[in-house]
């Protein structure tokens, strides 16, 4: 018999107030794909909402709490970590308790920049990070809000994880 498990990831990140060209320490960072020219998020590691997002949903599946708990913004180790490692982490302390991703989908909630373009590199870096499908979707809040505002973005996240039940 197959256990399975869904958990939800949500990140948020709030754009630099330097611009692109006044930050060249920082690069915005989506789904473990650069995007050159763009404003960078704010954050303590490279902000990378997206590959947030789905560690956090792959935590919370696997009852392993949350990102916060285990990547702390205030311990510098992680200070400019690169996110699909983080990610990759977070799938490994699930798989050492004997879970698997089946699938996840994220959805990035932004004005800019448009994902079109880098979508299917999102997906496949995700998804080996993961170690299993990583889908990525994007939607507009349509000048609402914050968001709407280009003030920051969102990414949601599902995560199903399965592992064999005691027992079987």
């Amino acid at each position: 018999m197959t256990e399975q498990r869904i958990g939800l990831g949500v990140d948020v990140h709030r754009f630099s107030e330097a611009a692109a060209g006044d930050a060249p320490h920082r690069t915005l960072v989506l789904g473990g794909v650069a995007f050159p020219g763009e404003t960078p998020l704010e954050g303590h590691s490279d902000a990378d909402a997206v590959a947030h997002a789905v560690a956090d949903a792959i935590l919370g599946a696997a009852g392993l709490g949350d990102l916060g708990s285990h990547f702390p913004d205030t311990d510098d180790a992680w200070r400019g970590a690169d996110s699909l490692a983080i990610l990759a982490s977070c799938a490994g302390s699930a798989a050492e308790l004997g879970w698997r991703l089946v699938n996840a989908d994220c959805t990035v909630v932004t004005e800019r920049p448009r994902l079109a373009g880098a979508r299917a590199e999102m997906v496949d870096r995700l998804s080996a990070a993961a170690g299993g499908p990583v889908h990525v979707k994007a939607t507009r809040p349509e000048r609402l809000g914050t968001l709407g505002r280009v003030e920051g973005l969102a990414c949601l996240a599902v995560a199903l994880l399965e592992r064999e039940a005691a027992g079987s």
